[in-house]
């Protein structure tokens, strides 16, 4: 626009099952972060994140946050995986 002809860009990385769904979730963090609407802003792109090689196993350390019954909780976890999203798939069974 002319009030801003260089906008700022966010970016996050999320996960989710389809390409709809990520867009969703962007959107709702997005509004908590920094109090914008769908209706200010677009999407840039959308991608899935690809490991250079996925032929070795790491182990991958999450930091999470839930809420139980009992109130909000931090959590750092250790998964070993040979891909990224292979070890994000796993917590979410475990959960």
């Amino acid at each position: 626009t002319d009030e801003a002809p260089n906008p700022e860009a966010y970016r996050m990385i999320i996960f989710a099952t389809c390409p709809t769904i990520a867009k969703s979730k962007f959107w709702y963090y997005l509004h908590q972060f920094r109090k914008m609407k769908k209706t200010t802003g677009e999407i840039l792109d959308c991608v899935e994140l690809v490991d250079k090689n996925s032929r070795t196993v790491k182990n991958y350390g999450i930091w999470l946050r839930y809420d139980s019954r009992s109130g909000t909780h931090n959590m750092y976890r250790e998964i070993r995986d040979t891909t990224l999203t292979g070890a994000v798939s796993k917590l979410y069974d475990e959960m």
